[in-house]
């Protein structure tokens, strides 16, 4: 099988590369940035790399300990395209010179093509292309040509046709770069000669063979919150393991308005083995007195652990099957050059001892959109597939500051206004998230001629297609206007309602 190779310098858009060029049906895979000869020839008899990407990164290339490929990666006769970092690595490993810039490029920009060639052949002059770099390439390596140009970079893009060699400063793999696929797509089937063979079959296949192996014969416990990802987990785990997995439900108190009773009612007709425990009292004291986001997840990721640990001793489980996608550990700064953004519960939230002999995610290098079609291909409801994103700590992490049930049901109330406004409007297909935060400001309101003082409630909607980047969502103004006079007039403890505006970058989608 073709595939190409992605070297993840630890940009937070290295994934999306691989994630992309396998919405070209042909199959990518991640590795790291110094990989040896011998670990490319490991890979090498498991698939046919026919091209390599260098990903994006943090760092510049002259600071000391920064990430750089083995030398050989330019030898194999292979295409290589290098984007942003990668593009910067390729031209400093291979003779040419790197400077920091007097002005930074972030975000949309104009770039010219001056040659149309390899990963830009077929673009027109102007192309609209997402930028996120201060260093730049200002003298090309021998035998390399500039392909094309900003107002302030004037090497944006650079090749060595004869060696199938290519450098994009911007990065073709977010939906900002409004031609990115194409530019991908001209690299994969042009430059490198792939051919569109790998599918999702491929991957559920793959799936239920890697919880096979990983648990053996002994028996798992599967981490349920009823969202897509750990129930397209579950079913993965049951063809995997049959009646050898039990599905754990843990309802720690922050689940949105009827979300217990959903996911109990929903998988118990499905035939699923289901235990549901509830902890609520359990989370509401192991939080008190916690303001810090970071601190806040982490003891929520030990609690949910300990719980499960309880099950799977009662259980004989050994295993403990969970839902992570990839996004959830891209946040957390898993890998070796990644920067952390934030803690996820279920990745680095974990305590260092466990009594699970080991955990399994199957899911792991999955984007959202790609785990919703594993759903749809593995016949689970539409309620569970494109039910929108829910964080594992629940209402928790949208409670700015310390939580306590007051709070939780405060927000639980402005939450279920929102959905159910959005939905009225005809929207919910249409976003990626929508949902209401309990801010730590307060402030003073007019209530029946009376002053009230009262909390503030942010609205946050966003448009995304796999949650690395999303912008927040242009929402007419009187539906704005019906959610902002419900959550007033029916939660009498808030004043004051407004609406997130912030793109991802730089904000996250989560308030914490």
């Amino acid at each position: 099988m073709d595939a190409v190779l992605v070297l993840d310098f630890g940009g937070q858009y290295a994934h999306l590369i691989a994630r992309r060029i396998r919405e070209l049906k042909v199959y990518s895979e991640i590795a790291p940035p110094d990989l040896t000869l011998e670990e490319f020839n490991e890979l090498g008899r498991r698939f046919k790399v026919k091209g390599i990407v260098l990903s994006g990164g943090p760092s510049s290339v002259y600071d000391s300990g920064s990430p750089k490929c083995q030398p050989f990666i330019f030898d194999l006769g292979l295409p290589v395209l290098g984007i942003c970092y990668g593009h910067q690595l390729m031209a400093y490993m291979l003779g040419g010179k790197v400077v920091k810039l007097d002005k930074a490029e972030y975000g949309i920009a104009t770039a010219f093509i001056d040659r149309p060639l390899g990963p830009l052949k077929g673009l027109g002059p102007v192309e609209k292309v997402w930028m996120s770099h201060r260093d730049s390439v200002v003298e090309l390596p021998p035998g390399f040509e500039v392909l094309a140009h900003t107002e302030y970079c004037p090497i944006a893009a650079m090749g060595d046709a004869s060696r199938g060699l290519y450098g994009l400063q911007w990065h073709p793999e977010v939906v900002h770069t409004e031609r990115g696929l194409d530019m991908l797509r001209n690299f994969v089937f042009e430059v490198c000669g792939c051919r569109p063979e790998w599918t999702m079959e491929d991957f559920v296949d793959k799936a239920i063979e890697e919880i096979r192996a990983a648990v053996g014969e002994s028996k798992a416990v599967l981490a349920l919150s009823g969202g897509v990802d750990s129930s397209t987990t579950a079913a993965l785990a049951a063809r995997a393991l049959g009646d050898r997995f039990t599905a754990v439900f843990v309802d720690h108190g922050f689940m949105r308005e009827g979300e217990p009773e959903f996911i109990v009612e929903t998988f118990r007709k499905l035939g699923v083995k289901l235990v549901a425990v509830d902890a609520k009292e359990r989370f509401f004291k192991a939080l008190k007195g916690v303001v810090d986001p970071e601190e806040k997840r982490r003891v929520i990721g030990e609690l949910f652990i300990k719980v499960f640990e309880e099950e799977a001793r009662k259980l004989g489980a050994e295993y403990l099957i969970q839902g992570t996608i990839y996004p959830d550990r891209i946040e957390s700064g898993f890998r070796r050059h990644s920067e952390k953004i934030k803690t996820h519960h279920n990745v680095a939230g974990l305590p260092s001892k466990m009594e699970f002999k080991g955990i399994v995610e199957p899911l792991r290098d999955l984007y959202k959109d790609e785990v919703r079609k594993v759903a749809k291909r593995l016949g689970l409801p539409d309620e569970i597939v494109y039910r929108q994103p829910f964080p594992g700590p629940g209402l928790a992490v949208r409670v700015v500051g310390e939580v306590t049930p007051k709070k939780v049901e405060i927000v639980r109330r402005a939450d279920k206004i929102v959905r159910e406004e959005v939905e009225k409007a005809g929207l919910a297909r249409s976003l990626w998230q929508y949902f209401a935060v309990l801010t730590d400001t307060k402030s003073t309101g007019v209530k029946g001629d009376a002053r009230a003082y009262g909390y503030t409630v942010a609205i946050r909607a966003v448009e995304s297609r796999e949650a690395m980047t999303a912008s927040f969502a242009k929402l007419p103004y009187d539906l704005l206007e019906r959610i902002s006079t419900r959550i007033t007039n029916e939660i009498p403890e808030v004043t004051r309602v407004v609406y997130d505006v912030t793109n991802k970058p730089p904000a996250t989608i989560e308030w914490e």
